[in-house]
């Protein structure tokens, strides 16, 4: 028939199962006929549409004369190629070196520290003033200065975030609940009044310091340049630098905790909600590095997490977490009897030290309780005597003193420590003296180790910042008392610290090194992420950012998703591959690794050109062009004079000889002369062409750009700047679309993934919601970039219709793709346990976090609301974030899909030169029957399987020093009042328990 025939020709060089299709339809249902012609139609509506949309492009941009350009100068060039290994030492010396300054601007800091201190004398009556950051400028109704508030200078400074601050002078900072005039405060302040100089002179011999401080075992924070401290909205200073993670890091060694918890029915009350506080402390003076669980008895032993029983677990923020919501529920209720408590707990220290698991360092029991009868000393005798490689501290609940002297034995038999709680307010400062009995060892020995932290937030780089490069780390150490009659009582007098941000790291790897598509990357001995393009640590509440609770202890198989099994996580989290500097002991973070990624095609080879300084500098000082401000050519932040220079300016200024004392980098300069040389032209051909533009003919081409691998850019306006469609486009705010620290331009790295010659087309959001659309009637005009490389470097994309997903628009269409393998989700055959799962916890109101990585979206869960609080608790959850790939393979299909009552036609086709495809459907046919394809986040259900993944401990690297015992260490030096009889004892604690 005559349906026959068109259909033949109309199917030629389809596959036959597409072919079949028609064929099929088309002798079944005559009147087909009709659509197939137009899908011959589609196929000349694409190339009309391709060859008139490259024309365009093609002459707005220029693409061809700059090709020609480069092929012009293809003979002077030299191809350098990579070496990924020699780029990763060089990188990781460079880093050391910076780093080594770091650490002895804090070594300075210990030994004036520790001098100051054997020098001093103590006095109790010591009266001394002191600038006091809370009170600092103020006056009182007279006009005159408090007292500790004297005037102290604040300017605004740009290396310190343009804070108020005073580079002179260091001021004190206390919490609400520490006396500002307490004796031991005012000895403590008076003697660090020495540091003061050395914070000034190591400011002076390395300009790139940041904070320095130093944090004393009384309370008090010094802290230098001094700034203005403000309180909390209520008034209060909770701030107390003896619960940071790096006071606590530098002070104690790795830590295998079980902490045990006294739940019969006399604890009930105000007894329980201190016990319950005293647990969450002990919890906050843990990190990554330590090992924790928690037992609860009364007539029997239980573990507060079942899924945790007989083993301790890596004290990270997840689970520190998880265990707080398990203690708030727990009851009172029962008899007590420790006995099998400690047994249990002594087991399972046993047991990991014995298997090399845990930290292999300190082994401590922490018993909370409101009294011990039984005869528990045979449970000692068994597990822990004579060694007493386990310590045990106590902490007896209540203002009752009738169990203390059976409490205490506990501690003083065990190298422990002994302690009263009968307040909220005591729990603090109580549950720091594990702390100081953990550190002595450390102490008498005089083992000064530098520690680095994990990473932590610059809140004052929220908004100015790529949100990889918002982190810092703290380089500490401990300061020791040296005084003979104190050493072996190993008095720790407190830590000193530095921060060090981590963009001042990555600045060493720079990215015209690494290609487009490669980054360098810093990850702890935990395989937490420090820095990383796609760590994303922020998300939106209303218009603030806010910090999400895990974002420094995101896993790097979580961003690095390829990675499937997890090669190269376990790689530069386990072992490290930094080598130490040449004749001294390598000071790189012993818990940091750097890696290096480099792409295959681009980042493999540099393009090296011989460019003369006076022909390249006439062509950067033409108006159109720019550099990347966040790379450094030269080096401009150390020298206040530079500070001003943009880095183009400095490069003019360096070339030019009127900044001799600036220091660059010549081979990036030298890039950057080659490519302003080789693109210069364009200026003149945007010129033109926007003069001789007829904009009734050629309305909607707004502007032309071009960026090179050295950070140059050039771009031309066709319109006036007032009529951009996106004003923000290719400002320093627009951080997607410029050349910043950790990234090519978004528009950049996606062409550089497409074949030569294509152009690539995109919708850009100019609102906040992040919905993506286009208005295709004209009321609302919508940016739309292209952009165009010269080699090729195939990936697929994420297809877009109208702004916004295809399967949304359209599931039915998007069901029957994926079905024919033009488009494809391979996030379907990951693993369950695979790196598409996180874990996050935001406001239930943000109904989604951002994604941390190309994969990963997590999203957010109620958790069932406690009976005490009025809103919705949240929890953690693992989701799965489907994506789907396009398979460039296939240039064109079509096909029929069954939609009930009616059939709808679809016919797809690959528009040459560009990542568009036009695809054409029946709007008549509602094909409703088909769900959308959404890229919603799914919550992972494990069922029976939760377990096993909360129990699963991924591979990590222990840190390298260890400190738990000496023989020199007091032992009796173990809380309450050693010396004195029970009866004096117990009639002495409520005295003292009322005078606190």
């Amino acid at each position: 028939s005559m349906a026959h025939v068109i259909t033949k020709r109309c199917t030629e060089g389809l596959s036959g199962h597409f072919a079949t299709t028609f064929i099929l339809a088309a002798l079944t249902k005559p009147c087909l006929s009709k659509i197939l012609l137009i899908w011959v139609s589609v196929k000349s509506w694409a190339d009309a549409f391709g060859g008139e949309l490259y024309s365009i492009v093609t002459k707005y941009s220029g693409s061809l004369l700059l090709q020609k350009k480069y092929k012009d100068v293809e003979p002077t060039l030299k191809i350098k190629e990579v070496d990924g290994l020699e780029l990763v030492k060089k990188f990781s010396e460079q880093m050391e070196s910076m780093l080594r300054r770091k650490v002895e601007a804090v070594e300075r800091l210990v030994e004036a520290a520790e001098d100051a201190d054997l020098n001093h004398e103590y006095n109790s009556s010591l009266e001394f003033d002191y600038y006091n950051s809370l009170l600092i400028n103020e006056k009182d109704e007279n006009d005159n200065y408090v007292e500790l508030g004297d005037e102290f200078i604040l300017e605004p400074n740009e290396h310190f975030n343009n804070l108020l601050v005073n580079t002179t002078y260091s001021d004190i900072q206390l919490p609400t609940n520490v006396y500002n005039k307490d004796p031991d405060i005012l000895n403590g302040v008076y003697m660090s009044e020495a540091l003061n100089p050395i914070f000034v002179d190591n400011f002076e011999r390395d300009p790139t310091l940041t904070w320095q401080y130093f944090g004393s075992s009384t309370g008090f924070f010094r802290l230098y340049p001094g700034i203005k401290w403000l309180p909390d909205e209520n008034g209060v200073i909770s701030f107390d630098c003896r619960n940071r993670g790096w006071y606590i890091q530098a002070a104690t060694s790795p830590k295998d905790i079980v902490i045990i918890v006294d739940v019969s029915g006399s604890m009930k009350g105000l007894r329980m909600t201190i016990a319950k506080h005293t647990i969450i402390t002990i919890l906050d003076t843990l990190g990554e590095n330590d090992f924790v669980n928690i037992i609860a008895y009364n007539d029997y032993v239980h573990f507060i997490e079942p899924c945790f029983k007989g083993i301790l677990v890596q004290a990270d923020r997840d689970n520190r977490e998880h265990f707080k919501q398990l203690v708030d529920e727990l009851q009172a209720k029962g008899v007590g009897t420790v006995n099998k408590a400690l047994t249990e707990s002594f087991k399972i220290l046993r047991e990991f030290r014995d298997a090399g698991q845990g930290g292999l360092c300190n082994q401590a029991i922490m018993l909370i309780t409101d009294g011990a009868v039984e005869d528990y000393e045979a449970v000692f005798e068994k597990y822990n005597w004579p060694d007493r490689k386990v310590r045990v501290f106590t902490y007896l609940i209540g203002r009752e003193v009738t169990f203390a002297p059976n409490v205490k034995w506990i501690a003083c038999n065990n190298k422990g420590y002994y302690t009263q709680i009968s307040t909220l307010a005591d729990v603090q400062e109580n549950v720091m003296e594990y702390l100081h009995v953990l550190s002595r060892p450390m102490v008498i020995n005089h083992d000064h180790d530098i520690i680095w932290t994990e990473a932590y937030m610059d809140s004052a780089l929220f908004a100015s910042q790529a949100q990889s490069l918002l982190l810092m780390t703290t380089v500490a150490m401990p300061v020791f008392s040296k005084k003979n009659e104190t050493r072996s009582h190993g008095i720790l007098l407190g830590v000193v610290g530095s921060d060090v941000p981590l963009r001042e790291l990555l600045k060493l790897a720079p990215r015209y090194k690494l290609g487009v598509h490669g980054y360098a990357f810093l990850n702890t001995n935990n395989g937490y992420i420090l820095s990383h393009p796609d760590l994303r640590p922020l998300y939106k509440e209303g218009k603030k950012l806010k910090p999400k609770p895990n974002y420094n202890s995101v896993d790097l198989s979580e961003v690095e998703w390829e990675d499937q099994d997890e090669i190269v996580r376990n790689a530069v989290s386990c072992f490290g591959i930094t080598p130490p500097l040449a004749d001294k002991p390598s000071v790189f973070p012993p818990a940091c690794s750097l890696g290096v990624v480099l792409s295959r095609g681009h980042g493999e080879y540099i393009l090296l050109g011989n460019t003369s300084v006076e022909e390249g500098l006439h062509d950067l000082l033409q108006p159109d062009l720019s550099l990347a401000n966040e790379w450094i050519y030269c080096i401009t932040d150390i020298d206040p004079d530079h500070r001003k220079l943009s880095q183009l300016e400095a490069v003019i200024r360096f070339l030019t000889g009127e900044e001799p004392d600036l220091e660059c980098d010549e081979e990036l300069v030298q890039e950057v002369l080659f490519d302003a040389v080789v693109t210069a032209p364009m200026e003149a051909y945007w010129t033109t062409l926007a003069l001789n533009m007829s904009m009734e003919t050629e309305a909607g081409v707004e502007m032309a750009f071009l960026g090179t691998r050295a950070g140059l850019m050039r771009s031309a306006l066709y319109v006036g700047s007032e009529k951009l469609s996106n004003r923000k486009f290719l400002t320093r705010k627009d951080k997607e679309s410029i050349f910043t620290m950790d990234h090519f331009p978004l528009w950049y790295r996606r062409a550089a993934e497409h074949p030569p010659g294509s152009f690539i087309y995109s919708i850009v959001s100019e609102d906040d919601s992040g919905n993506l659309s286009l208005n295709t009637r004209g009321e609302k005009r919508k940016f739309f970039p292209y952009s165009f490389q010269c080699h090729a470097y195939p990936n697929p994309f994420i297809a877009t219709l109208t702004g916004k997903f295809l399967g949304a628009v359209d599931g039915s269409v998007m069901t029957q793709l994926l079905n024919m393998g033009m488009f494809k989700n391979p996030g379907k055959h990951l693993p369950l346990f695979g790196p598409l799962c996180h874990r996050c916890q935001s406001p239930v109101s943000q109904g989604r976090c951002p994604r941390y990585g190309p994969l990963t979206l997590p999203v957010l869960v109620p958790a069932a609301a406690h009976k005490h609080k009025k809103h919705d608790t949240l929890q953690p959850c693992d989701t799965e974030y489907p994506v789907f790939v396009y398979e460039p393979a296939i240039k064109e299909t079509n096909g029929l899909i069954e939609c009930g009552d009616c059939q709808k036609m679809f016919v797809a086709q690959q528009i040459a030169s560009s990542n568009l495809l036009l695809l054409v459907t029946d709007a008549a046919c509602d094909c409703n029957i088909f769900p959308p394809v959404l890229l919603d986040a799914k919550e992972v259900k494990y069922i029976l399987l939760l377990c096993d993944r909360m129990r699963s401990q991924k591979l990590r690297r222990r840190p390298d020093t260890c400190h738990a015992f000496h023989p020199e260490e007091n032992a009796q030096d173990c809380g309450g009042a050693a010396e004195l009889s029970v009866s004096l004892t117990l009639l002495l604690l409520p005295l003292a328990l009322l005078l606190r």
